[in-house]
């Protein structure tokens, strides 16, 4: 049973490495879509002060014009976000379903074993046990 308890020491293994990669591949995609939170109240932001000063007002269209396309990029970052955690998570799954077949292999293997040890005994009682009546008559 050491082929069993290896493999699934590598499957553990690998569960660890693809849940840190999921938690890495969250934290970008949360860290995107705070990002585009700001973008949005900097845009707020930038309006209430442009309907305050002539001057800000004058450069609000450029200003718009530049968050626009920073709020694509974050948007497209959360977007290549939820694919990658998709797949990271499916490939978690993967790995889950790969461990318990190892661990079902593992078990079937231990009972196997303790079946043979049982008929194995078995044999040696019953040839004590001939041997005995054998002795008696």
């Amino acid at each position: 049973m050491k082929w069993a308890d290896q493999l699934i020491k590598l499957s553990n293994f690998e569960l660890e490495i693809l849940q840190g990669r999921l938690a890495e591949v969250v934290q970008r995609r949360v860290a995107a879509e705070l990002r585009l939170a700001m973008l949005t109240a900097e845009g707020e932001a930038e309006l209430n002060h442009a309907r305050h000063d002539p001057e800000a007002a004058r450069l609000l269209p450029a200003f718009n014009e530049g968050l626009k396309q920073r709020k694509r990029a974050a948007q497209e970052a959360i977007d290549l976000g939820v694919a990658e955690e998709e797949g990271a998570r499916d490939a978690l799954g993967q790995a889950f379903e790969t461990l318990k077949k190892y661990e079902q292999v593992a078990e079937q293997a231990r009972i196997a074993a303790v079946r043979e040890e049982a008929r194995r005994e078995g044999v040696v009682f019953d040839e004590l046990g001939l041997r005995a009546a054998t002795g008696r008559r």
